[in-house]
């Protein structure tokens, strides 16, 4: 009796470790093909960061001397306060925009939805193209915008907006702004079109007005999804590149000049050290913020 029941015990072990082996080779080439294309590129970029590291040269290990060098300069500063300026202007604008207009199409209007397809085309447009585009609208001889102003009569003077500090800021958020909002309209939209009809009639019978509909039922049905949009815009934002470059390449007088563009410049001077300390220096911040939204949606889920 001991032994045929010792039979079985151990063929159902056997048979356990051959399907939790063939689940592991099953998962093995994604995870190996995660390690080569995520892991190994970001631990190799920290650990460049830590060297001296330059084209054609393997490079010495340094400590934190290129994290020094450039908390020592003022273009570093610049970019963190210009990165940040960006990140949130520009995303709270949009926040503002695709709501609004996520809003207004969710209600029944004729022709919403060429509407919607038309609110689309700027996410469509490539960004090379795009803000490619908006330079040439800027500039100061020919440029649509100063076209405008100046034959209404709105303005009657020509602003160089990429070419000074005044106006450069303001510029580059206009256009990042006009590329993005689509991405929070159309995330908004979709959380709209999922809250449940049952609740506003609960709402209607217990008295509420639409400003108190609005506030108590539809910002809290969507906020997960506002939480989640903001957490990849802000992250996209951060680490964009075409706006800036395109538009000023961090100018004038590193009036934009946010942390990827420090960073390219790093490599155009084949520093490649201090190019991938800057980006080390923005892991923090973007750890922070996906730390801060998952907290919040794992307090709404409990």
């Amino acid at each position: 009796m001991t032994v045929s029941a010792q039979v079985p015990a151990r063929s159902r072990f056997a048979g356990g470790l051959r399907l939790k082996l063939f689940a592991y080779a099953l998962v093995a080439p994604v995870v190996l093909l995660i390690l080569g294309l995520v892991a190994y590129p970001f631990l190799f970029a920290i650990w460049v960061s830590f060297t001296d590291m330059v084209i054609g040269s393997v490079g010495q290990f340094v400590g934190f001397k290129n994290f020094q060098y450039l908390a020592g300069t003022a273009t570093f500063w610049s970019a963190i306060w210009n990165t940040v300026t960006i990140v949130l202007v520009s995303d709270g604008l949009k926040l503002a925009i695709g709501l609004g207009l996520a809003l207004l199409v969710h209600q029944k209007l004729p022709g919403r939805g060429l509407f919607r397809s038309f609110l689309m085309l700027p996410w469509a447009m490539p960004a090379f193209v795009a803000f490619l585009t908006w330079r040439v609208l800027y500039q100061p001889i020919g440029g649509g915008i100063n076209l405008i102003l100046t034959q209404t009569g709105l303005y009657p003077q020509v602003i160089d907006f990429l070419g000074q500090r005044q106006t450069a800021m303001a510029s580059v958020i206009a256009a990042s702004v006009w590329r993005g909002f689509p991405f929070w309209f159309v995330s908004i939209l979709a959380a709209l079109q999922s809250v449940p009809k049952e609740l506003y009639e609960a709402a209607i019978v217990d008295g509420a007005n639409a400003w108190q509909r609005f506030w108590n039922v539809t910002i809290p049905s969507i906020l997960p999804v506002i939480i989640v949009t903001t957490l990849l815009s802000s992250i996209w934002t951060a680490n964009g590149f075409e706006h800036v470059w395109l538009l000023t390449a961090g100018g004038p007088s590193d009036a934009t000049m946010v942390f990827p563009v420090l960073a390219y410049f790093g490599m155009q001077t084949q520093r490649i050290g201090e190019a991938a300390a800057v980006s080390v220096y923005m892991l923090p911040v973007l750890a922070i913020l996906v730390i801060f939204a998952t907290s919040l949606m794992m307090r709404r889920e409990e």
